[in-house]
Parts: structure tokens; sequence; C-alpha cells
């Protein structure tokens, strides 16, 4: 298992910074390790909605579907993706603060399977992911 959990500053409001987070398609435009985003269906974002990424891996691409679990706007939001080898799990909480929003991301990621022996070095590389996102985000919600 590896965990990664940062906050980030923004000079947008609260709501703002939710709806932009929410929508995890846009994680293509702050995350570097995402080649692809997009949102499944059409409607509004919410509970149960749907997004396909595609993250690249030390070289690896991999699909993954995340869902919507929780939807507690403007404060929290959960995806969740799971496949056979492992199971991914963002929480971003945004609070206000002078001036705009405080937002924290924790990300969870757990290989699953006969993929768990490498659960260890898993957290090494994904410490740098997580890294270079949360650059990403400062870049991004601080427009």
């Amino acid at each position: 298992m590896a965990r990664y959990r940062t906050s980030v500053n923004s000079t947008l409001s609260k709501e703002d910074a939710f709806s932009y987070m929410a929508n995890f398609a846009n994680a293509a435009l702050w995350d570097p390790s995402v080649v692809s985003a997009a949102t499944v269906g059409p409607g509004p974002v919410g509970n149960g909605t749907e997004f396909d990424l595609v993250t690249e891996f030390r070289g690896r691409k991999v699909a993954l579907r995340y869902q919507i679990t929780t939807y507690e706007a403007p404060r929290q939001v959960v995806l969740t993706a799971r496949t056979p080898r492992l199971l991914s799990r963002d929480t971003i909480t945004v609070e206000s603060r002078e001036g705009g929003s405080e937002m924290t991301y924790d990300a969870y990621l757990a290989l699953q399977g006969v993929a768990r022996v490498a659960d260890p070095v898993l957290g090494i590389f994904f410490k740098h992911i997580g890294d270079a996102a949360r650059d990403g985000l400062l870049r991004v919600l601080n427009p």
C-alpha cells in the first residue's frame, strides 16, 4: 500500500476549487502522470459520475475507471478505481481560508493479488508522482 497526502492553498473560492477538483477529467491538466482523462457519459458531476483516465507509470500505460463514491459539495469528493491488480482511492477535501481555499489531497494506492509483493517499492515511486501532481495543482489552483 502506498499513500500520498498533501495540502495546497488556492486563490479560488472553496466552491470553485471543489468544482474543479471534483471534475476528475481535469486531472490531465495538473497531474503529469495522467496521459488522458475524460468524463464517462453526460450529466453533471456528482455521486456515481465516472471518469476514464490513462496513466503512465514507469513507461507503462494503465487505464483506470474512477467513480465518485462520495460527493459532499463543496467540501469533499472521494474517487475510487479498482482493477484486478490495484485499488486507488483519492479523497479531496476543500476548506475555506482567508483569500481563497485550502485543498487537501489524500491518495491511497494498493496492489491486489500476487502483485502485492511489490507494495513496498510502490511507495517510493508514488511520492515522486504525488510531488509532481502537487506542483501541477499549485499552478492550476492559483490562476
